[in-house]
């Protein structure tokens, strides 16, 4: 666990819960959600010592559950929001290394390092408690973010170059930081699913592999429903605001904008996420119509040559026929004892196999492309 204390002025770590809220800012809780699981009882005692009220024991158990979808409640004290993000797995950079001879198997791996671990925020008027997964880079990257924020040392963004204003002002950063992460992972997913195409459309390799794909196409369906879910919350969330009870103070109002502004800002990102993950959905479904079309045309070339060769084969049955009547051993026979009887033979066969190709030829059996 972690506890920062913000100002507008300031940002700094405490070595442990206070015992009274400070006179200015707000209290930021960040935990591990082991930590949260297990330091839960001293949480709520800080809370309830601060007077901020309880957490309710149903927003605890989706605080610290591993597998709860992206949503958004409320109650008359705080709000919660559970938000999945979408970053790559721990042990998986090296995916990111450039391949130009990229394999199916390495964009199904792709697939698979996606982390859509949940993130969660309690916000309270002046306390922020979020509980992460193992190994998540966003607390430590606020908490760095921050202190360079306080020394004067973030000369990056130029519109988040401040310290958050509430609760609810840093955790709509931390949501948009991990939509935002999401963009890292935009190129090696493209890169990936154009190896998936490369891969289907090789007509000198036979692909076999199909458990290999549905899968990679399952878990882009999974990612799909991920962000649903994340846009659902988001939007759950500016509905929630949009009924805060007016304030005549001009400085809580324009606040209160600002965090309008803020939301929407998240929830455009998260539909540019959603209209990528679909982009991805729609190449991969055009790699595998493709690629049956691609069977069909070669097996249509095929079936052209061996339509070719019966014809023609049909064409020489009579005259094998024919001569093999010609060739039997008689002494008697028409045609064998006149002078002409070979020309007109070959006549009959010729007039035979033009006769059959003007058939074949005007059933288009024999016509080009």
């Amino acid at each position: 666990m972690r506890v920062f204390h913000i100002e507008p002025d300031g940002f700094r770590e405490l070595p442990a819960l206070p015992e009274a809220l400070p006179e200015r800012g707000f209290l930021w809780l960040g935990y591990g959600r082991r930590e949260f699981e297990v330091g839960e009882t001293a949480a709520q005692q800080a809370l309830a010592r601060w007077g901020c009220g309880s957490l309710v024991d149903l927003h605890v158990a989706d605080l610290i559950n591993n597998q709860l979808p992206s949503h958004f409640d409320y109650t008359s004290w705080y709000d919660m929001l559970v938000f999945r993000r979408l970053a790559a797995a721990p042990g998986s950079q090296e995916l990111f290394v450039d391949d130009e001879h990229g394999t199916l198997a390495s964009a199904q791996r792709a697939l698979r390092a996606i982390d859509t671990s949940p993130v969660g925020f309690a916000v309270f008027d002046r306390v922020l408690i979020t509980v992460h997964p193992t190994d998540c880079q966003v607390r430590e990257f606020f908490a760095q973010k921050l202190d360079r924020l306080t020394e004067g040392r973030d000369k990056s963004a130029r519109g988040s170059a401040r310290m958050p204003a509430s609760p609810a002002d840093l955790m709509l950063r931390m949501v948009n930081h991990m939509v935002d992460s999401y963009l890292e992972l935009r190129r090696l997913l493209t890169r990936q699913l154009a190896t998936l195409q490369r891969v289907l459309l090789d007509q000198n390799s036979e692909f076999n592999d199909w458990p290999l794909l549905l899968e990679s196409r399952d878990a882009l369906h999974r990612l799909e429903d991920t962000c649903e879910d994340q846009r659902a919350a988001i939007q759950e969330w500016i509905d929630a605001l949009d009924e805060w009870p007016a304030d005549g103070d001009p400085q809580a109002n324009r606040e209160r904008e600002l965090l309008r502004v803020r939301s929407r800002d998240v929830l455009e990102h998260v539909e540019r996420v959603l209209t990528h993950v679909r982009r991805l959905q729609s190449s991969a479904e055009s790699a595998v119509q493709m690629h049956f079309s691609a069977l069909g045309h070669r097996t249509n070339g095929i079936m052209r040559t061996l339509t070719v060769l019966t014809v023609l084969t049909a064409i020489f049955l009579p005259l094998n026929l024919i001569t093999g009547i010609f060739g039997m051993n008689f002494e008697w026979m028409p045609l064998i004892k006149n002078t002409n009887g070979f020309w007109d033979a070959a006549l009959l066969m010729l007039g035979v196999a033009f006769g059959l190709w003007f058939i074949f030829r005007r059933k288009r059996y024999l016509g080009g492309r």
